[in-house]
């Protein structure tokens, strides 16, 4: 609204005349306040509701001017009484908008009382209907009754006969019952017209035909249901025969399943359900304690068992001495590294497997089967002697029968050695020493035997029970020597097996190859693995595609002691897994099934915190230790075995090293993911990356590192892990000096005249003040001056005045240390 001024009115907009104040109260206007020079207005602000007098600003209503106030002239008048008459019409606007808002909600709970009220009438008159239609089954079920339990009513008899006197023939109630009879058949045969079922047989004619179509009965079927309504009709019980079960109950079962158990209609087992206030459908899961209501209730008896009950078809089953037949003994290689034990079976095998190690080390459990000359098959086993593979070296020493352990006779007893030693000893296996290197110079084999003493290992050349035999890899001296020592140990030991009864096995090694798939070197030690068996290994399992021995060769069947590579797994399994042959494929998927899920379950309840106080310990530890992710791929589950266990050595309690990821096979594009997520290197060991995952690995930047020998992956996972170390920080004393008086110095507060009794006081370094050998302060120094001049240091034996930053408490007497910190690189 705007006036003949071309101003717009005060409040709306306008600009405020000089003489009008305006004040404000939490961002809201108040009332417009005017001063003029005879009186003091008070104008309300637009929106404002006008007194119930319908005066406003001093003015009478009808705007008279004879008695307006002095001062106001007719355009302002009139701009007021405008601004007066725009706030009654906006509140009468908003008393009527508020009216029919109440109107509308009036109407609103009126409509919703009446829905309600219908919808209880409603439920009223249902239940109404349902009570009177339950009343009226129930009188005709009770007048049913009442006619079926009326006494039968008497044969017309001739006057004056009683029912004593009355015949006793049997023929009249014989053709009784044979109408009765013919009634029934008549009444309980079914009419084709009536429900489509058929009374006779199918045959092939009708069924190709097509004419019997429909759901259809069974001949036995119509003969129950004919039985029934005979009894039925002659007055006798219909009851059927209940059939108590014995269902077996796990710890958790879902409904229809139970219902399936039991042979009873899910609906009623649902309903049961809903009886005992559970409201459930047939897909869900109950507990145990609930199922077992339910089965009692319904009158079946209840076999509790476990989820664990799924592996008794593979119980340990004792052979008979009558099956047992002769098997090879295995032999397992053991020692420390570079003491010749690849060589020294390359000279029986008479082969060259020692050319295709990297780095000249084993790193892979090898199985081998020797057949000397005297025509005796032996079985080997070649473990690794690197101090990583220490649980690959343990798995050896468990599937063996004898342990052949190789000593350098250059070289005496070293650490992997006294292992190999304590892991036979734990197995309980008899040991045969080869002392090898014996074509060297520096050979000493007394020295061997003298320090193998020491572990309790004595041999027969010291009068103890233990064989040793002097070998020589390279010449092939005295394998004759060893080959004989192995086959009488085998005959003392007398090794026996039954081959007729379903394998068991002990997997050696597991890979996962790109054009077989999962593969898992297996040593066979009861019965005979064929192909075609169903087999579980681990959390593994599989049918046999194929078997492959040592020499790459197809075999349909491998017996005891016959080391094979076994084809056809679902997945990679672990090292050291037992294999076991089952008779169905869903009896081995249920046991995998659960061996998963409850590894799954370990896990889980390792890693997870129960408490408070381990929650806070966590994330202590989680934020005080630096970690160090990498993802590691190898070309078996042994090594990458190994590798982790050597990872997880690495570090201490501020740096460690975690394995986010580790598996067998070529690198993938999943593994670069993952390292690109966490920010971790991709370790491949022995494997490579294929080619899209190195495409991914260059966008993303994620590092890939190769290795093929132990050694050099240990070396560089320490030595990035100590990258993460914080510096030390060292302490070096270079000078004393003692307070000999204080001074106060205006804008400098006190100052210390020291004289330097040792070494120098420099002004960068760090200082303590010492009062009665106690430190009392520790800081730094705001000024060093000899004389007048500041100095950057002063030398023993002079005088200088020091001041301490921020600390004003020095004494005559205290001594002040001097020293500088140095930053020093640590190492793991």
């Amino acid at each position: 609204m705007s006036d003949t001024d071309g101003k717009k009115p005060l409040g709306l907009g306008g600009s405020r005349p000089s003489n009008v104040k305006q004040s404000f109260s939490h961002g809201r206007t108040k009332n417009v306040v005017v001063e003029t020079k005879r009186k003091r207005v008070v104008v309300p602000k637009p929106g404002t509701p006008a007194p119930k007098t319908g005066v406003a600003a001093g003015l009478p209503a009808g705007g008279d001017p004879s008695k307006r106030p002095a001062g106001i002239s007719d355009v302002e008048l009139a701009r007021r009484m405008k601004a007066l008459a725009l706030a009654k019409s906006r509140e009468v606007e908003e008393a009527a908008k508020r009216e029919a808002e109440e109107a509308a909600r009036a109407e609103e709970r009126d409509r919703r009382r009446a829905e309600i009220e219908a919808k209880e009438a409603e439920d009223r008159e249902r239940e109404e209907r349902a009570k009177a239609k339950a009343e009226e089954e129930e009188e005709k079920r009770r007048a049913a009754e009442a006619a079926k339990n009326a006494p039968p009513a008497q044969v017309n008899a001739p006057p004056g006969q009683t029912e004593v006197d009355r015949p006793t023939s049997s023929a009249p109630r014989k053709a009784t019952e044979r109408e009765r009879e013919a009634q029934t058949r008549d009444t309980a045969k079914p009419s084709r017209q009536d429900d489509g079922r058929r009374g006779g047989k199918l045959t092939l004619n009708d069924a190709l035909t097509g004419r019997e179509g429909g759901r259809q009965r069974s001949m036995a079927q119509m003969k129950r249901k004919q039985d029934r309504a005979r009894q039925k009709a002659m007055g006798g019980q219909v009851e059927r025969e209940k059939v108590v079960r014995d269902v077996q109950l796990p710890e958790a079962i879902t409904v229809g399943e139970l219902a399936n158990r039991m042979a009873e209609r899910t609906s009623d087992v649902v309903k049961e359900l809903m009886k005992m206030g559970m409201m459930v459908t047939q897909t869900e899961t109950i507990d145990a304690d609930t199922a077992e209501l339910l089965i009692e209730e319904f009158g079946h008896k209840v076999v509790r068992v476990s989820d664990s009950d799924v592996e008794q078809v593979i119980d340990q089953v004792e052979d008979k001495a009558g099956d047992l037949k002769p098997r090879a003994p295995i032999i397992t290689i053991m020692g420390h590294v570079d003491h010749g034990k690849t060589s020294l079976l390359d000279a029986i095998r008479k082969t060259r497997v020692v050319a295709g190690e990297a780095g000249g080390i084993t790193q892979h459990i090898g199985a081998y089967q020797v057949v000397t000359e005297s025509g005796q098959t032996l079985s080997f086993l070649d473990t690794p002697g690197h101090a990583a593979f220490t649980s690959m070296r343990s798995r050896g020493a468990q599937v063996t029968d004898i342990v052949v352990l190789v000593v350098a006779a250059d070289d005496a007893v070293m650490p992997q050695t006294i292992e190999a030693i304590n892991h036979a000893k734990a197995a309980k296996v008899p040991m045969i020493v080869a002392i090898n290197k014996m074509d060297k110079p520096s050979a000493n084999p007394d020295k061997v035997r003298t320090d193998l003493l020491q572990h309790e290992v004595i041999v027969e050349k010291m009068s103890g029970d233990v064989q040793d035999v002097e070998v020589s890899a390279a010449t092939g001296m005295g394998l004759d020597n060893l080959l004989e020592a192995i086959a009488l140990q085998a005959e003392i030991l007398d090794l026996k097996a039954n081959p007729d009864r379903a394998a068991m096995g002990a997997v050696i090694e597991a890979q996962l190859d790109v054009g077989r798939g999962p593969v898992a070197t297996v040593l066979v030690q009861h019965g005979t693995l064929k192909r075609g068996d169903i087999f579980v290994v681990g959390e593994q399992w599989g049918k046999v595609r194929a078997l492959i021995d040592d020499k790459g060769d197809r075999v349909n069947e491998a017996g005891p002691s016959v080391p094979v590579e076994v084809l056809g797994l679902n997945g990679t399994p672990e090292a050291g897994d037992v294999l076991n042959v089952v008779e169905t494929e869903a009896q081995a998927r249920e046991i995998a099934d659960y061996r998963m899920k409850a590894a799954k379950d370990k896990r889980a309840a390792i890693g997870a915190a129960t408490t408070l106080e381990q929650l806070m310990a966590n994330a202590k530890a989680n934020q005080s230790v630096s970690e160090l992710p990498i993802v590691v791929k190898a070309d078996v589950q042994g090594s990458a075995e190994a590798i982790v266990q050597a990872m997880e050595k690495i570090g201490n309690d501020e740096v460690r090293v975690r394995v986010l990821h580790s598996g067998v096979g070529a690198i993938t594009e999943t593994d670069i993911g993952l390292a690109e997520a966490s920010g971790a290197p991709v370790i491949g060991f022995n494997v490579r990356a294929n080619a899209t995952a190195r495409n991914v690995a260059n966008q993303k930047g994620v590092e890939i590192r190769y290795y093929s020998v132990i050694y050099a992956l240990v070396d560089d996972i320490k030595q990035a892990a100590s990258g993460l170390l914080s510096n030390e920080i060292r302490e070096k004393f270079i000078g004393y000096a003692n307070i000999k008086e204080v001074f106060k110095v205006s804008n400098v507060g006190n100052v210390a005249g020291c004289l330097v009794t040792e070494g120098v006081a420099r002004r960068s370094a760090g200082v303590r003040l010492l009062r009665d050998n106690v430190v009392i302060h520790e800081g730094t120094l705001k000024t060093l001056k000899r004389f007048k001049d500041e100095v950057a240091e002063v030398q023993s034996g002079q005088e200088c005045g020091m001041a301490f930053e921020n600390y004003e408490d020095i004494r005559p007497g205290d001594v002040i240390e001097i020293f500088e910190r140095e930053s020093v690189e640590r190492n793991l």
